[in-house]
């Protein structure tokens, strides 16, 4: 029988509706309590303003998280959608207020590109909310499209900003 293959992965996580610090708390938890998870290294929370959606949407807390995983990359993603609805999340239209979002970021050194998955997350490297917490724990950490750094990424993006990109 083969051992399973750890995977260090990388996800994004942010609310800005009902107890921000405690919805994120909830989703780190369920997080480590799955088998084949376990959650080595979270970063602390940054809020943000919320980009895109409606003018009048409540802040962000966002916070990035370093995992160990033996799921494979699909199966991540459906525990992570699992996750947020559990806690809540009812999905709506696109860059709306919510309770709970968990990105898949980066899953080892996988470029993913499917129906459902798109690995590098494909806005990261625009997002000072995704790209400053993901720092704070792995910034040597490689986005294997553009083969930078999330340190490189950040420094990026302080010197050339996008036009905003929603949350």
């Amino acid at each position: 029988m083969r051992t399973p293959t750890t995977v260090t992965a990388y996800l994004g996580l942010g609310a800005n509706l009902g107890d921000r610090r405690k919805n994120i708390r909830a989703a780190l938890d369920r997080l480590a309590a799955t088998d084949g998870i376990v959650v080595t290294r979270v970063s602390p929370l940054l809020e943000n303003p919320a980009i895109g959606g409606p003018p009048d949407a409540p802040p962000f807390l966002n916070a990035a998280a370093e995992i160990k995983t033996t799921l494979g990359s699909h199966a991540l993603l459906h525990h992570i959608l699992q996750i947020e609805q559990q806690l809540g999340r009812i999905r709506r239209e696109k860059w709306e207020p919510r309770l709970i979002d968990i990105d898949l970021l980066l899953y080892g050194d996988l470029i993913i590109s499917s129906q459902e998955l798109v690995i590098p997350h494909p806005l990261m490297h625009e997002r000072r909310f995704v790209l400053q917490p993901l720092a704070e724990i792995a910034p040597e950490a490689v986005h294997p499209v553009l083969q930078m750094t999330v340190a490189g990424l950040l420094q990026n993006l302080d010197e050339h900003p996008p036009e905003t990109s929603p949350q």
